[in-house]
């Protein structure tokens, strides 16, 4: 671990919360106004999703454009920026492994970046629940003798 800039900036560091950040609780109220509902507290899910939609098998993230490297967003400190760098790049790799791991137990990883909430971000979860929702819902062809 770097040594901070001064205690300020770890103390600030320290603060940023992991749970129910602002564009989280914003996601949260959009989808609860379009009806949509979902449960927190996957810890048992890879990646411990921030929401999930369980009849769906969605699990959602919301991602802070800093520590996810936001293509349009992402800024890297000068202070201490090879440690930056290569932490930030690790959480990249980490969210590429929780992903593969939830495809591989039937679910899909959503991932919704922090600038696109509320409204784009429940967009895209809401049109993935309904397709998913009318898949489900099809009727299964029958082979063979009824």
């Amino acid at each position: 671990m770097p040594t901070p800039l001064n205690d300020s900036v770890r103390r600030q560091m320290q603060k940023m919360p992991r749970r129910n950040t602002k564009p989280e609780l914003a996601l949260r109220h959009e989808l609860h106004a379009r009806g949509l509902r979902y449960r927190l507290g996957a810890d048992r899910l890879p990646g411990r999703p921030d929401l999930v939609l369980t009849s769906v098998k969605l699990a959602i993230f919301v991602d802070g454009c800093f520590w996810h490297l936001c293509p349009q967003h992402a800024v890297v400190p000068k202070n201490n920026r090879d440690w930056w760098i290569a932490k930030l790049q690790a959480n990249v790799a980490r969210d590429r492994r929780k992903d593969e791991a939830l495809s591989l137990m039937g679910w899909t990883p959503v991932h919704v970046w922090e600038h696109d909430i509320p409204t784009p971000g429940a967009d895209v979860v809401e049109a993935l629940w309904r397709q998913r929702r009318l898949r489900l819902a099809r009727p299964r062809e029958v082979v063979g003798p009824v």
